[in-house]
C-alpha cells in the first residue's frame, strides 16, 4: 500500500539523485558515534559484529531473490485469493526449513468484493465505461485470470444518477476553488484524479461537500505517457491501467473496520456494518483514463484552473453537466481469513526483549513492486540469519519475523495483531523494522528518531549497487545537489544544512500508508520504515494488474541488487538492535528534531497571520477579478478569522528541558563507552528496559482529537493528508482548522506528554550514573 510517491521521493529527505563516476571507491568505515564506535557495542563486540554482517552479506543472493518474487507473483495474490494463502504457507515452510519457531496467524476480517460495478453516461450522449485491465502483448503475466475487476474497498454500495463535476485532486483546496467559481458538487457525482493526496480523502472530502458518488481516474499527466512511454514499451500507464486501492477512513483508525481496538481472532465480536466508522457513504470507483475520457471530454461549465489541466487532448471544464452519469457499486461483505506468517528466532540473554521485522505479502492483482519486492528481501534476511542461527550464532534479543496478509486493503493483518498482543508487545517490543515497496536508487528511512544514527551508521556501511559509494553517501551528495537547486524547498535546504552540520541525515516522521502504523502510533514501538527508490518508475503500474514480474524485472530493479542491498540495510539494524549490549539509541536526535517541529508550528502560526491580513486588505479593496472565462465569475473567498496570540509557551519549555536533559544522557552514556560499557548486568537490563519502553513515553492516553486510536503526539497521518505525516499532529491539526482555542490545549497537553519522556529520561541518565 505504501504511496508509491515515496519512492519517487517526494519527501524531503529522499529526494536524492546524483551521477557518480563508476568504479568509485568502496564505502568507508562507518563514522564514530556517540562514545566512538559502532553505537551500543563496545570496540571488541563491535568487529565481532561487523564479521558476522560480512557473514551475513555473503549468503544473500539476488538471484534467489528473482525466483522468489517469480513464485510469488505468479497469480493474483489479493486477499482471499487462492494464491494468497498457498503464498503464506509455503513462506512457512521456508521459516522453518531455515531453523525458524514459525506458524500461522489467521484473523477473520470484513473484505468486501465487487458483485456488480457500472458506469454509464446517460446524457448529453451515452458511453459505458469498460472497467477492465485488459491483457497486454509482451506481458504474459497480465493474462492470468483470477484477478478481482478493479475497485475500491470500503466504498459504499450505490445505485446513483447524476451530473458530473471535475474537482482536480479532490483536496481541500480544490473545494475552495471550486466555490469561488460558483459550482457546487451538492447532488452531484464528482470525478477526481490520482495525485495531490490520499485516495480514501478523495470520496470521503466529495460526500462532506454533499456528493453522491466518487470516480477517481489516473491522469496521463501524473503517471502515464505524458512522463514517458506507456508499458509495455516503456514503464509508465497504458490508458485502461487502473490503480485499485483502499477508501476507508485510516486517518480514523487502520485494521479490519468491525473490530476497532481489539484483535480480530475467531470468534471475537464484530459491529455491525451500520455502527462502523471506517465505511464511507458514497459508491467509488476507480477508472482508467480510457475510460475517463468520453466523460470528461463531455462536460461543459467554468474552464478548469491552468493547474487542474492534465494531459489528455482536450479542453478540461469543471461542469456542472451537462454530462450525466449512471453509477453502481454492489459488494459481497463477508469476513475473510487473513494468514500472517510469524517466525522467531529466540535471543539468549535478553530473550525477553523483541526485535521485529515485518513487510507484507498481500497484493491488488500480483503485486511484484508493491509489496513483493520487499518481500523477497525480508525472506533473504531471515534464510541469512537462519544459516547463522544453525552455525552458532545466538542473538542476545529474540528476533521475530513477520509477513503480513491483508495489508492493501487497510493494514489489516499488521493491526489485528498488534491488537491483539498488544500488552506482550508493550513489555517486550524494542523495535519495529518494516519495508514494503522496493526498487531502485536512493535509501528511504523515516521513523523513530532515536533510531537515526543507527540508520545513518549502518547506512554508512552499506555499499550501493549501481555507484560503489555507500548508500549514505550516494543520499548526502544527491541532497546537497537538491537543496543547491534554483527553487528548492526551504525543507530539502534545512535537511541539507543539517546532514552537513552533524554528519547523520535526518530520516522522515511517519504517517500511514503501511504496516508500521500500529507500533509507532498506537503502541509506542520505536519504528523504522525502510525502501530503496527513485529511480524505478513503478507508479505506472501501482496497484493494477500490470505490476507484475515482467514489469519489474524490466523497470524495477532488473539485477535484483537492490533487495540485497535492503536486505543488508534491513537485516544489519535487526542484528545490532538484537545483538548491543546497550540499545542502540541516541535521543539527543529526539531533542534536535523536536525543536525543528515546534519551531514549525510558530512558523504556521505567523504564516496563518499573515494569510489572514493580507486576505483582508484585498477583500477591502475589492481586488478580487472575474476569473478568464467571462461567462462564470469568480466569487471572492469567505474572510479568514482573526489569528490570536496562540500560547505555545508550554512547547517551548518542554523542548528546551528536553535538550538539557537529552544533553546529559549523551553526557552519561559517552562516560560509560569510554570505559567499554562497564555496566553490571542487572544495571545493564534495567537500562534497555528503560530504553525499550521510552518511546511509549510520547503517546497520550487519550489519543488526538477525534481519532484517539491514534496516541502518538509527535508523528501521526494527517486528517486531511493520509498517507502524509503532521508532526506535533494536534496542534498542527488545530492550527490548519483555525480552532485556536484547540491549538492552545494541545500544546499543553503534548508538553505534558513531552515532560513525561524527559523525566523518564533523567531516571535512565541517574541509572548511567550511578
Amino acid at each position: 500500500m505504501k504511496r508509491v510517491q515515496l519512492h519517487k521521493f517526494g519527501l524531503a529527505l529522499a529526494c536524492l539523485s546524483l551521477t557518480w563516476a563508476a568504479g568509485a571507491a568502496a564505502p568507508p568505515a562507518p563514522p564514530a558515534s556517540s562514545g566512538g564506535g559502532m553505537l551500543g557495542f563496545t570496540a571488541a563486540s563491535a568487529a565481532q559484529q561487523r564479521q558476522l554482517e560480512q557473514r551475513f552479506d555473503s549468503m544473500l543472493s539476488a538471484s534467489e531473490m528473482r525466483d522468489w518474487l517469480k513464485r510469488l507473483s505468479s497469480e493474483p495474490n489479493q486477499v482471499g485469493s487462492p494464491h494468497d494463502k498457498v503464498n503464506a504457507e509455503w513462506m512457512l515452510a521456508q521459516f522453518k526449513q531455515w531453523g525458524w519457531d514459525a506458524h500461522i496467524e489467521t484473523f477473520d476480517v470484513l473484505y468486501p468484493t465487487p458483485e456488480q460495478e457500472l458506469v454509464e453516461m446517460v446524457a448529453p450522449t451515452t458511453f459505458k465505461a469498460t472497467l477492465h485491465e485488459p491483457p497486454i502483448k509482451g506481458d504474459p503475466t497480465s493474462y492470468l485470470s483470477g484477478a478481482l475487476p478493479p475497485y475500491n474497498v470500503y466504498g459504499a454500495d450505490g445505485d446513483v444518477t447524476g451530473e458530473l463535476v471535475y474537482v482536480n485532486y479532490g483536496m481541500p483546496d480544490d473545494y475552495k476553488e471550486l466555490a469561488r467559481l460558483g459550482v457546487s458538487v451538492k447532488g452531484k457525482i464528482v470525478i477526481v484524479r490520482y495525485g495531490g493526496g490520499w485516495r480514501g480523502l478523495k470520496p470521503e472530502l466529495a460526500y462532506q461537500h454533499g456528493a453522491i458518488g466518487c470516480l477517481i481516474y489516473s491522469d496521463p499527466r501524473d503517471d502515464g505517457y505524458f512522463t514517458g512511454d506507456p508499458f509495455p514499451k516503456g514503464p509508465t500507464r497504458p490508458p485502461e491501467g487502473v490503480q485499485r486501492g483502499s477508501v476507508a477512513k485510516m486517518q480514523i483508525y487502520p485494521g479490519d473496520p468491525t473490530t476497532p481496538g481489539y484483535g480480530s481472532v475467531p470468534g471475537a465480536k464484530h459491529l455491525p456494518l451500520k455502527d462502523v466508522k471506517t465505511i464511507l457513504k458514497i459508491p467509488v470507483l476507480p477508472i482508467s483514463y480510457a475510460d475517463a475520457t468520453p466523460l470528461l471530454k463531455a462536460m461543459g461549465g467554468p474552464l478548469a484552473p491552468e493547474n487542474w489541466r492534465g494531459a489528455l487532448p482536450f479542453t478540461y471544464h469543471v461542469g456542472a453537466g451537462p454530462a450525466k452519469v449512471h453509477m453502481v457499486v454492489k459488494s459481497n461483505w463477508d469476513l475473510k481469513p487473513i494468514y500472517d506468517v510469524i517466525a522467531k528466532l529466540p535471543g539468549t540473554g535478553d530473550a525477553d526483549q523483541w526485535v521485529i521485522r515485518g513487510n507484507h505479502h498481500d497484493g491488488w492483482v500480483f503485486g511484484a513492486f508493491d509489496p513483493l519486492a520487499g518481500t523477497i528481501a525480508l525472506l533473504g534476511e531471515a534464510k541469512a540469519m537462519g544459516t547463522l542461527y544453525k552455525q552458532g550464532w545466538r542473538p542476545k534479543r529474540t528476533i521475530v519475523y513477520a509477513s503480513w496478509d491483508g495489508e492493501e486493503p487497510g493494514l489489516l493483518g499488521s493491526t489485528e495483531w498488534a491488537e491483539t498482543h498488544a500488552k506482550e508487545l508493550q513489555a517486550k517490543a524494542v523495535a519495529y523494522i518494516n519495508s514494503d515497496t522496493n526498487g531502485r536508487g536512493f535509501l528511504f528511512a523515516g521513523g523513530s528518531h532515536s533510531l537515526q544514527h543507527l540508520v545513518n551508521q549502518v547506512a554508512a556501511g552499506v555499499t550501493d549497487p549501481e555507484k560503489k559509494v555507500s548508500v549514505q553517501q550516494r543520499q548526502r551528495a544527491h541532497l546537497d545537489v537538491e537543496a543547491a537547486q534554483k527553487g528548492a524547498s526551504p525543507m530539502l535546504k534545512e535537511t541539507a544544512k543539517l546532514a552537513g552540520a552533524n554528519g547523520d541525515i535526518p530520516i522522515s516522521p511517519l504517517g500511514s500508508g503501511s504496516d508500521y502504523s500500529a507500533f509507532l502510533e498506537h503502541l509506542g514501538i520505536a519504528t523504522l520504515d525502510l525502501g530503496f527508490g527513485g529511480e524505478a518508475n513503478q507508479g505506472g503500474v501501482y496497484h493494477s494488474r500490470y505490476d507484475d514480474f515482467d514489469h519489474f524485472s524490466r523497470f524495477g530493479d532488473p539485477t535484483f541488487d537492490y533487495g540485497v542491498a535492503l536486505a543488508e540495510v534491513a537485516g544489519h539494524i535487526v542484528m545490532r538492535t538484537a545483538d548491543a549490549e546497550v540499545l542502540p539509541m541516541r535521543f539527543g536526535d529526539v531533542s534536535s528534531t523536536l525543536d525543528r517541529y515546534v519551531q514549525q508550528l510558530h512558523k504556521e502560526v505567523d504564516s496563518e497571520r499573515k494569510a489572514a491580513e493580507a486576505q483582508h486588505k484585498l477583500l477591502d479593496a475589492g481586488a478580487y477579478k472575474l476569473a478568464s472565462d467571462p461567462d462564470h465569475p469568480v466569487a471572492p473567498p469567505a474572510r479568514l478569522s482573526d489569528v490570536p496570540n496562540i500560547d505555545l509557551a508550554p512547547l517551548d519549555a518542554a523542548a528546551k528541558q528536553l535538550k538539557e536533559s537529552a544533553q546529559a544522557y549523551e553526557k552519561a552514556y559517552n562516560a560509560r563507552a569510554a570505559k567499554g560499557l562497564d555496566i553490571p548486568s542487572s544495571q545493564l537490563q534495567q537500562v534497555n528496559q528503560m530504553m525499550a519502553m521510552l518511546e511509549q513515553r510520547l503517546l497520550d492516553a487519550q489519543g488526538l482529537p477525534g481519532r484517539p486510536w491514534y496516541r502518538n503526539m509527535i508523528q501521526a497521518p494527517g486528517e486531511l493528508t493520509g498517507y502524509a505525516p503532521k508532526t506535533i499532529p494536534a496542534v498542527h491539526e488545530a492550527l490548519d482548522a483555525r480552532d485556536w482555542s484547540r491549538a492552545d490545549k494541545y500544546a499543553a497537553v503534548t508538553a505534558k506528554v513531552l515532560d513525561n519522556y524527559r523525566a523518564q529520561l533523567d531516571k535512565l541518565t541517574a541509572l548511567l550514573q550511578e
